[in-house]
């Protein structure tokens, strides 16, 4: 395919209200923690900016924002970015927050007000943008009836990749479809129902990857820094090997690797291939602070992304793995 892809994103905006604490507190528990920052984020409009800033593609996100100050926020940060913002919606509710506190080895702990991403609806401006697309990406910090409209929308041959995040069940409509499932190992399980008494998955990511291809023609689970499984019907999943790096802060850093796994995908770029690029995406967003300050520029992504192994190592699909996800 040539030129940038054409990547349409159907999700949330949010403003992150966040905060560095030295541990994550308890039920009950009040700790003191740094200074508050005001930072744009939401899983979509991340993403959005993630696929024009770190992927290169043509970039424009379909949300809904409040009449207020927080919505001016986030359409500059989107747009300054190359993403836009003609086809997201005003309503009359407030824009939506997330709660962040950020442990000292980066790890985060996010509570959201949907707010205004409760009301987004596709309708004709929405629908037009997203028949442009090579590839709709979509989350699950909308309503799902944004995500079957979505779908539906979708001109002949485009990609609907869903980023089943957060977690919840899935109707049947929903799985059908769904061109490219991404999903972290937690989520995998979730969906499959492979969870143990302590909650961690049961199965290896490609037997959960071998599970969720009976719904999905493609599959990318995501391992933060040990990498990601890439698989497709028809094929070997791919092991994808991480990026070892100095983690400040882990905000947002799924949704660059998303975003760029998109942007990927939007150019024709092979499944293993774009998780790859999407790595190094996600490698490079966790070394600094912010959900969208974060996203990477394309050249040093692809930068990272040149500098390691040409090939990663194919996994044997275990057998067994029969089971139908939820």
């Amino acid at each position: 395919m040539n030129g940038p892809g054409r990547v349409v994103v159907v999700g949330s905006a949010n403003v992150d209200l966040v905060v560095d604490v030295p541990r994550h507190p308890a039920g009950g528990e009040t700790i003191l923690g740094g200074d508050l920052r005001r930072n744009p984020g939401g899983k979509g409009a991340n993403q959005a900016v993630a696929a024009s800033r770190s992927g290169g593609a043509d970039t424009s996100f379909v949300g809904a924002l409040g009449r207020d100050e927080a919505a001016t926020l986030l359409r500059r940060s989107l747009e300054d970015a190359g993403v836009r913002t003609d086809a997201a919606q005003d309503v009359d509710a407030p824009t939506g927050t997330a709660l962040i506190t950020v442990a000292p080895d980066g790890e985060n702990a996010i509570v959201v007000a949907p707010g205004a991403n409760a009301h987004l609806e596709v309708g004709d401006r929405q629908a037009e943008r997203i028949a442009t697309a090579d590839v709709v990406l979509a989350q699950l910090e909308v309503p799902l009836d944004v995500v079957r409209a979505a779908s539906r929308a979708r001109r002949p041959g485009a990609l609907l990749v869903l980023n089943a995040a957060p977690s919840r069940e899935l109707p049947d409509d929903v799985w059908a479809g769904v061109d490219v499932l991404v999903v972290n190992e937690h989520e995998a399980a979730d969906l499959t129902g492979g969870r143990d008494a302590s909650g961690d998955a049961r199965q290896a990511p490609e037997q959960l990857a071998a599970v969720l291809l009976e719904r999905v023609p493609a599959v990318v689970i995501t391992l933060g820094g040990e990498g990601s499984v890439a698989a497709r019907r028809g094929a070997e999943p791919v092991r994808v090997s991480g990026v070892r790096v100095d983690v400040v802060d882990t905000t947002g850093a799924g949704d660059t690797y998303c975003g760029v796994l998109a942007a990927a995908l939007a150019r024709g770029v092979p499944i293993a291939d774009a998780a790859r690029l999407a790595g190094a995406a996600g490698a490079l967003a966790v070394t600094r602070p912010g959900a969208q300050q974060s996203a990477p520029a394309a050249a040093d992504v692809l930068a990272l992304a040149e500098d390691r192994p040409s090939a990663d190592r194919p996994s044997s699909r275990p057998a067994g793995t029969s089971r139908k996800g939820s």
